[in-house]
């Protein structure tokens, strides 16, 4: 018997996408990540599996959620509806049943056939522009087999387009180095060099995330440094030139790429029931941004600011 299609599981496709690498893109979002960022602005991409958004204000406390979930996973505490993630085994019932749209559910499968009839209908701008393909995360990485076809097939069928992978590197190079065959440029994600406090602020070492951008740059593949600036973790001058220096020991590397940190990400994380980390931080003024990338021009790298 022949294996079936490549099945994902991906959160989320933006069309007309213009950050994500050169160029109108297709930027597919896959769920699922190894790190847990405190500053993450998509937590709704940290699970593999499916989850449930509540909505507050939608909702009508017509109770007809709690009705059809089997497993007990909606409660009314406090008066207000909780959602027990533990509990629930997306079966989306509770969606359907919804009258206010208070409940949506984020996560879906697809396989690269269906995914790929999505990505193409924008192929025109993609030729006009030097556009194209984009994964972003989540991790693609963390989904190897069903990234890579995605990204075999796309070449193949669209005439050598354009690709990009966006990535924190937390993976095997094994699997990291599967779909750099069918990838044009690496968006490569430094947060921190300190290793305890990368730790600290995204629950996991960053050795291999730092041996394997140097085992992309060494391959000549195309990489841009991306460094989001969150106050207290990753902006101070330290963090700022260690990335620098990092990025000076990769053969090719001459862009870096500055994320300042924003609060939107913020009422994901009621909706999904989970605290936010950052409760103190602010939104990260635009001049200090600008400070930051004048020293590392300085420093002989081309700066974008945003993205």
């Amino acid at each position: 018997m022949g294996q079936g299609p490549v099945v994902g599981r991906i959160w989320d496709v933006k069309r007309y996408a213009l950050h994500d690498g050169p160029g109108i893109r297709t930027t597919v979002f896959f769920k699922g990540c190894p790190l847990r960022c405190l500053w993450c602005c998509n937590p709704e991409s940290q699970s593999p599996d499916p989850e449930l958004l509540w909505l507050q204000e939608n909702c009508l406390g017509c109770d007809l959620c709690l009705e059809v979930c089997a497993r007990g996973a909606i409660a009314v505490r406090d008066g207000a509806r909780r959602i027990e993630m533990a509990r629930c085994d997306g079966c989306g019932r509770c969606v359907d049943r919804c009258v206010g749209r208070a409940l949506s559910q984020v996560g879906r499968l697809t396989t690269v056939d269906e995914l790929l009839r999505e990505v193409v209908r924008d192929s025109v701008f993609f030729q006009r522009s030097g556009g194209g393909l984009t994964l972003s995360g989540g991790e693609p990485a963390a989904q190897p087999d069903f990234a890579r076809e995605l990204l075999r097939r796309y070449k193949s069928e669209e005439f050598g387009l354009h690709t990009a992978l966006e990535t924190c590197g937390y993976v095997r190079w094994e699997e990291l180095a599967g779909l750099l065959e069918y990838t044009d440029l690496v968006l490569y994600d430094i947060k921190v060099i300190d290793p305890q406090l990368h730790r600290e602020a995204t629950g996991v070492d960053n050795r291999l995330i730092l041996d394997n951008g140097r085992r992309i740059a060494g391959l000549g593949k195309p990489l841009v440094i991306r460094l989001p600036l969150i106050p207290g973790y990753t902006d101070g001058e330290e963090n700022v030139a260690a990335v620098a220096a990092y990025a000076r020991q990769l053969p090719g590397v001459e862009e870096i790429h500055l994320l300042p940190y924003h609060r939107l990400g913020e009422p994901k994380y009621r909706r999904l029931g989970r605290p936010y980390a950052l409760e103190a931080a602010t939104t990260y003024k635009r001049a200090r941004a600008a400070e930051t990338a004048e020293f590392l021009r300085r420093a002989g790298f081309r700066v974008q600011v945003g993205g």
